[in-house]
C-alpha cells in the first residue's frame, strides 16, 4: 500500500467506492461481501512429524513431497461476521461462475442484491457466468450481484485479504496433503469462525484515506 508513487483520479474513485461500502450501515439483504483467491501447494510429509509435546512444537522433516496445488475461494462478509469458502482444483472463469452461484442460492438466497468487492483478475466479470451457464441462469445469477472492483495495485482494499490471512495463520499455513484433508479444515476453520461471529472492524475511512495519501493525488 504504502509503496504508491501517485494517485490518479480513477485509482481515487475507485478507493472511494469501496471504503463508502465500508462505511454503509449493515443490511443483512444487501450485504457486501470482499471475494478473492488464495493458491495453496499441496505437500505431504515424506516421514511421519513427531507430534507436539507441552512446551514443544511439532517437528517436521526438511524433506517432502510435492502433491500439486489447490484454490480456495474466500468470501467474507465483514459486519455480518460470515465468511464462506469454496476449495477448487483451479481458479477458472468456470469456478468462478460455480462458486457465486453457490453463495446466492444456498447461502445468500434471501437478499435483494449481493455488493462483492474483488480485484481486477479476467475471472471476476459477467463474462465468467455467460461463457459456463445457461444464459438464462448467468442472467438470474447476475441480477443480484454488483461488482465493485479495486484499483489496479490496490487489493489491500479487498477485505477478503485480511479473512485469507487469519485463515493461513490458524489453519492453512502447514502442510496438508491432499485437496480432501484441505476442503476439511477449511470447512472446520469456517464454521468455527462463523459460530463465533467473527467481524472485520474496518477503519480506514475516506477521510483518514484524504489525509494519509493526498500528496500522492493527482489531478
Amino acid at each position: 500500500m504504502w509503496c504508491i508513487q501517485e494517485i490518479t483520479p480513477e485509482y481515487r474513485k475507485r478507493m472511494y467506492d469501496i471504503l463508502n461500502l465500508y462505511e454503509e450501515t449493515y443490511d443483512p439483504l444487501r450485504p457486501v461481501l470482499g471475494i478473492d483467491e488464495k493458491p495453496k501447494q499441496l505437500i505431504e510429509d515424506s516421514r511421519t512429524p513427531i507430534p507436539l509435546k507441552p512446551g514443544r512444537k511439532r517437528k517436521e522433516d526438511s524433506e517432502y513431497i510435492r502433491r500439486g496445488t489447490a484454490n480456495i475461494f474466500m468470501g467474507v462478509e465483514p459486519k455480518g461476521g460470515k465468511r464462506y469458502t469454496e476449495v477448487t482444483d483451479q481458479r477458472t472463469k468456470k469456478d468462478f461462475a460455480l462458486y457465486m452461484k453457490y453463495l446466492l442460492d444456498v447461502k445468500y438466497s434471501y437478499v435483494k442484491i449481493i455488493r462483492i468487492v474483488v480485484d481486477n483478475l479476467n475471472t471476476h466479470n459477467e463474462s465468467s457466468f455467460y461463457e459456463n451457464l445457461e444464459r438464462k441462469e448467468a442472467k438470474r445469477i447476475l441480477k443480484k450481484i454488483e461488482f465493485h472492483y479495486t484499483p489496479t495495485h490496490a487489493s489491500w482494499l479487498n477485505v477478503a485479504e485480511i479473512e485469507i490471512g487469519i485463515m493461513d495463520r490458524e489453519c492453512t499455513s502447514r502442510r496438508i496433503k491432499d485437496k480432501e484433508m484441505l476442503a476439511g479444515e477449511v470447512k472446520a476453520w469456517e464454521k468455527r469462525r462463523n459460530r463465533q461471529r467473527k467481524k472485520i472492524d474496518w477503519t480506514f475511512t475516506k477521510k483518514k484515506a484524504d489525509k494519509k495519501l493526498e500528496k500522492y493525488y493527482t489531478e
